[in-house]
């Protein structure tokens, strides 16, 4: 039987490649955060109206067609 001489510590599927799929996966991680804290940032600036659905919930029936008037508008 023949030894493993190819053997390393810093070969890819070793220390190397630990390390280069943590930097991966933190950089994915700083990416999809600062992603999500410009969409909430975003978000926060331009919110939902609720007074047309609040103001007027006398005129709304069970079964209607009109009551798509009294709906969220959708944010601009």
């Amino acid at each position: 039987m023949t030894e493993n001489t190819n053997r390393g510590v810093f070969v890819l599927d070793g220390v190397t490649g630990m390390l280069i799929a943590t930097v991966l996966l933190l950089t994915i991680l700083a990416g999809l955060t600062v992603w999500g804290i410009s969409v909430q940032k975003k978000s926060a600036a331009n919110y939902y109206d609720a007074t047309p659905l609040t103001s007027s919930l006398d005129n709304v029936k069970a079964n209607s067609r009109d009551n798509a008037q009294h709906a969220f508008k959708d944010a601009q």
